[in-house]
């Protein structure tokens, strides 16, 4: 089928889809996907203690995998420790949706002054109303939905923790001069998809876009340079980290169907002390997925648009 007949097949509830045929990078056929050993790239340049003190399980433990048919497209199955993916899951619900950030809902003037969306929903008095409403966040160069380009006049600065976590990944894949510069955190309710498209707003397109997944599981398409060729579809579950770069970041990609994890692995025994924080995120996310995407725009040793 093409993109957009695969598009069609898999966002239908009435009846819903056959799956049969989705992707799992867990059972690895060694034709559409083979498994690929990181210690040629830049694992090596991770020394033992940062892979302590990092959100992730030891380099040695990773599995990941390419797809041959699509030149720069990369799946590592989730590299998180089972603690960290509560925090990312906090931080994406929390801290990230706050000013200087920009969301969706800013411009309907939704929030009282001062009033972020977190406190609005989790609350003494929580706006039922506005769960569901948060659909994304920008950060860094923010993302201009209508021109699809970025400016200098609408950048603030990227938080550290997230470029720290970004570099990491870069790193470990060999990805030396990666910069992130701008994030797009997506919030998806378990009857929202995402339409498909190319992503070719950013200078250097051969700089890798990093995509992680946060709670329930998606169907992700990739396809061709447009709509009308043959589509793969694929699993994404929590904590997966999707790498797009060079040719693969211009194939048309969409999610169209958002489906429960039953594993929920957020919520296994090696998790966190659970707070009252985490309690109101668990709630969010036993009916959602986040995704964070985030990107260099320019040109290494550039330093402005």
């Amino acid at each position: 089928m093409t993109f957009r007949d695969s598009f069609k097949f898999y966002k239908a509830r009435k009846p819903p889809p056959d799956l049969s045929e989705v992707i799992d990078i867990r059972n690895p056929d060694g034709k559409i996907v083979k498994k690929v050993n990181v210690s040629p790239f830049g694992a090596a340049c991770i020394s033992e203690q940062l892979q302590t003190d990092s959100d992730f399980k030891p380099v040695e433990n990773w599995n990941v995998f390419e797809f041959p048919s699509i030149p720069g497209l990369l799946v590592i199955e989730n590299p998180f420790k089972p603690e960290s993916q509560r925090k990312w899951i906090l931080k994406c619900l929390r801290d990230y949706p706050c000013k200087p950030n920009i969301t969706n809902l800013d411009a309907h003037d939704v929030l009282e002054n001062g009033t972020t969306w977190w406190d609005a929903c989790c609350g003494l008095n929580p706006r039922k109303d506005l769960v569901s409403k948060l659909r994304w966040t920008t950060l860094g160069y923010h993302h201009n939905w209508d021109t699809k380009q970025y400016s200098e006049d609408l950048r603030t600065k990227m938080p550290e923790d997230l470029t720290r976590m970004t570099k990491y990944i870069a790193t470990v894949l060999g990805f030396h001069d990666f910069e992130a510069e701008a994030a797009i955190v997506n919030y998806y309710r378990m009857n929202s998809t995402l339409a498909g498209h190319t992503d070719h707003s950013e200078i250097n397109l051969d700089a890798p876009l990093f995509s992680i997944s946060f709670g329930q599981s998606a169907v992700f398409l990739i396809g061709g340079p447009t709509q009308e060729e043959p589509a793969h579809a694929l699993y994404l579950r929590s904590g997966d980290v999707m790498v797009m770069s060079t040719s693969s970041r211009l194939r048309y990609h969409g999610v169209p169907k958002i489906l429960y994890d039953p594993e929920e692995l957020w919520n296994s025994k090696d998790s966190c002390v659970i707070d009252d924080d985490w309690i109101k995120a668990k709630s969010y996310i036993a009916d959602a997925r986040i995704n964070v995407n985030v990107r260099q725009v320019l040109m290494p040793g550039q330093l402005s648009l």
